[in-house]
């Protein structure tokens, strides 16, 4: 059996479809396993970490970029489109599974075109425009939100949660001590709005005294600046550049300040976590406020725009949550009912079946 997987671009796309990758493996121990990604992908670290072999599409995004730079992009889709043609010629894969990413739409179609079995895994409530355009193709689209089965043919849908590092879903119900304890982070690279807001709320936040403690993952380009700021300020915290542990220190937290990427989500509805979610402004078709959201929908969590965020605002909002414990269990409650840990298993079934295993 050979699995192509085109997933790339962010940890977001890449991570899941290593959690199905790694299932595979271990059901089917000869089968052959090939990812496919961009040149500057988070792919070209974590595909070859895992042991698995990565091959390469020159392809840019196309939306949110300026007109110069979507035509520059336009003009390259030829070559990607050969590059993804030669990729199938070569590996002759028995399924190709789309998870997001530049490298995922030119592979998908050319697979889809050319009747290799398809099947899509779309984390976000609003389905990213590759998945749009190969529906049509698409024999099994995996989902984490019911009201995305719409943008698929009847009977291709099936809502099965995200594939998530069975870390979290160890993670045992928090029991509150004091300190309440923060956990603010916004992606591996960190994120400018969150550092600033947590900056600006450092002389408010002073007055908790002991009662409060944040561990802060900043990103590496402004892990001094936000150190320091720390450092001058009299609030008990860790910060960090990067999190190597995320489980650990969800098992930690009160409370999570973060983004709104599905694969965020999906770790605190493993984990069980209230969480404040601050979606980035710039993601593709507004997906991460879409995802927000829905969780806010059900009172799953709290939003604050990302224009809206600053000192005051996140002050307001842990102070909210903090004063209102039976709102925060309420909270956990609620985003733990999304948490699928079985979800990995019901994929890798169904990938089976899409690719004539006979399950």
């Amino acid at each position: 059996m050979r699995f192509l997987f085109a997933a790339g671009g962010t940890g977001g796309h890449v991570i899941p479809a290593l959690v199905v990758a790694r299932e595979l493996v271990a059901r089917h121990p000869g089968a052959k396993v090939q990812f496919v990604g961009t040149p500057k992908g988070v792919e070209n670290r974590l595909v070859p970490q895992a042991g698995f072999d990565l091959a390469l599409i020159t392809v840019g995004a196309w939306q949110g970029q300026a007109v110069a730079k979507r035509l520059t992009n336009l003009l390259g889709a030829p070559r990607a489109w050969w590059q993804a043609q030669q990729i199938l010629r070569k590996f002759q894969p028995n399924l190709v599974l789309g998870v997001g990413g530049y490298a995922a739409g030119p592979i998908m179609l050319a697979a889809g075109i050319g009747g290799v079995p398809l099947a899509v895994l779309e984390p976000n409530a609003f389905p990213g425009m590759a998945n749009r355009w190969v529906a049509p193709y698409v024999g099994r689209a995996f989902l984490a939100f019911q009201e995305t089965s719409s943008y698929f043919r009847p009977g291709t849908a099936l809502v099965t949660g995200i594939p998530t590092r069975p870390e979290f879903f160890q993670v045992t119900p928090h029991r509150h001590s004091s300190p309440f304890t923060v956990l603010i982070f916004g992606g591996s690279q960190g994120a400018r709005s969150l550092n600033r807001a947590a900056v600006e709320a450092l002389p408010q936040l002073e007055s908790w005294g002991k009662d409060l403690r944040i561990v802060h993952q900043t990103g590496q380009s402004e892990y001094n600046a936000v150190r320091e700021a720390y450092e001058r300020s009299q609030v008990p915290a860790e910060v960090l550049p990067y999190i190597e542990n995320m489980p650990e220190r969800f098992a930690e937290a009160d409370l999570v300040v973060c983004r709104a990427g599905a694969n965020t989500i999906a770790e605190l509805a493993a984990a069980g976590k209230p969480a404040i979610l601050i979606p980035f402004p710039a993601a593709a078709n507004q997906h991460q406020l879409r995802n927000a959201e829905a969780l806010v929908r059900i009172g799953a969590a709290r939003l604050i725009a990302d224009r809206e965020l600053n000192g005051e605002t996140l002050v307001h909002a842990i102070s909210e949550l903090r004063n209102d414990p039976a709102r925060m269990v309420q909270m956990s409650r609620r985003i733990g009912t999304m948490a699928r840990p079985d979800a990995t298993q019901i994929i890798a079934d169904e990938l089976e079946r899409l690719a004539g295993l006979g399950v």
